[in-house]
């Protein structure tokens, strides 16, 4: 077998080597484009087929390298940390929240509504710049999805994210502390940080959505992903689903069990509005 034979090399170019004769490279060029999956294919291809089958007779060590194998390997290498990277944020989050409210739901909630933020972002960025919905309208093009975008854009997100659930629901637990009455504070905490958060989003959207419209494609897919994860947590999550969850639950929402609560330190939450 040769390299001339192998499916979806469409040239190879001929074996150069330094002065000493002791390193040589030889470059593939493939049928597909870099960011093709048949590309990643071919990669793997020459690493378990060509290469074992080059070197069983021989001492001669043979390496795939160039950008586009560098890329797959770091793609390959983030995808199979993104869970604990995920699971990190969510765990100190939750701790965090925890630790705020004396509460072992509310920080369950949090949880579960970010990661559906950051879902509903991840959409849209594939529905945008990989399927192609309204990419004409960015001049972006459609293609794969960098592979480093989710691990930045869950970072920023649950930042984000996070900080509003703080202040919207600091300013229910401080209501519910002076009248033990879970509807009513609710509907207080609400009222009085509502228009606050859905403000502080506006200008997040707009400083996000700018970054779309400047022609680079990396910098649209953070501009489209970011802004409209802030838009649907915003508007959707912690002004709908968030009170309205709350609201169906009842008190059960600042529980927490004795034996735990003697153990989580008591830290006050101070909201300036």
């Amino acid at each position: 077998m040769t390299l001339k034979t192998v499916p979806g090399v469409a040239a190879v170019g001929p074996l150069t080597t330094n002065a000493a004769g002791t390193v040589g490279i030889i470059n593939v060029i493939p049928t597909t484009s870099p960011q093709d999956t048949k590309t990643a294919a071919l990669i793997d291809t020459i690493r378990n087929t060509y290469i074992p089958a080059a070197t069983v007779t021989s001492h001669t060590q043979i390496f795939v390298g160039g950008l586009t194998a560098i890329f797959v390997d770091f793609a390959r290498v983030l995808t199979s940390k993104l869970p604990l990277f995920v699971g990190v944020i969510v765990l100190l989050g939750c701790l965090l929240l925890m630790v705020a409210f004396r509460s072992v739901l509310i920080p369950l909630v949090a949880a579960v509504m970010n990661l559906l933020a950051v879902g509903a972002s991840f959409g849209l960025v594939v529905a945008v710049f990989q399927w192609g919905w309204g990419a004409s309208l960015l001049k972006a093009g459609t293609g794969p999805v960098e592979s480093f975008l989710p691990i930045i854009m869950i970072a920023i997100l649950f930042g984000l994210s996070m900080d509003y659930q703080v202040f919207l629901v600091s300013r229910m637990h401080e209501e519910y502390l002076k009248t033990n009455d879970n509807e009513e504070a609710i509907i207080r905490g609400q009222a009085n940080t509502g228009r606050v958060i859905t403000a502080a989003a506006l200008v997040m959207i707009c400083v996000f959505l700018s970054f779309a419209i400047g022609g680079e494609r990396i910098i649209a897919e953070f501009g489209i992903g970011l802004g409209g994860a802030v838009l649907i947590d915003a508007f959707v999550i912690r002004t709908v689903l968030v009170p309205s969850l709350m609201h169906f639950v009842g008190k059960a929402n600042w529980w927490i069990p004795r034996w735990l609560d003697r153990i989580v330190p008591h830290v006050a939450v101070d909201v300036t509005e």
